[in-house]
C-alpha cells in the first residue's frame, strides 16, 4: 500500500508544495510544530533509515540541500533551523516513507527534554 508522502507526489492528495525535483518532494506539514515546519520526501518509497541502500545516497543527500535552499526561501537559514529525520516508534516516525523535517521561524530550544 502507497504512503501518505507516495500519494501526495502522485497528486492523489493535495499538499502545499514547495519544492520539487526529480529525486524529492517538500511540502508544508499540515500540523506545523514551529513557524516554519516543511516534509522534505525522496520520491522513492523507503520505510525507515533501516531501510536505505547505497544506491539511496543520491536522493538522500538531496535531502540536504533542498532543505538549504527551502531555509533561504523561507527567510530562516541566517537565524537558524533544525532537520530531524525519525526513524521507527521509539524514534517518533508515524509515516513509514522516510522523510526530513525541516523546522525554523523561532528559537526551537533544546533537541530533547531532560529525563530522570
Amino acid at each position: 500500500m502507497a504512503s501518505i508522502f507516495t500519494k501526495i507526489i502522485n497528486r492523489e492528495i493535495p499538499s502545499d508544495i514547495v519544492y520539487e525535483d526529480d529525486l524529492v518532494i517538500a511540502f508544508r506539514d499540515i500540523s506545523p510544530q514551529a513557524p516554519v515546519h516543511i516534509l522534505i520526501v525522496p520520491k522513492k518509497e523507503i520505510a525507515t533509515v533501516n531501510d536505505v541502500t547505497a544506491e539511496d545516497e543520491m536522493a538522500l543527500g538531496r535531502l540536504f540541500t533542498a532543505a538549504a535552499k527551502i531555509a533561504e526561501e523561507n527567510g530562516i537559514a541566517a537565524s537558524g533551523y533544525r532537520l530531524m529525520v525519525n526513524c521507527n516508534e521509539d524514534g517518533g516516525q508515524e509515516v513509514f516513507h522516510i522523510h526530513m523535517h525541516l523546522l525554523g521561524g523561532r528559537n526551537l530550544g533544546p533537541m530533547l527534554a531532560k529525563h530522570d
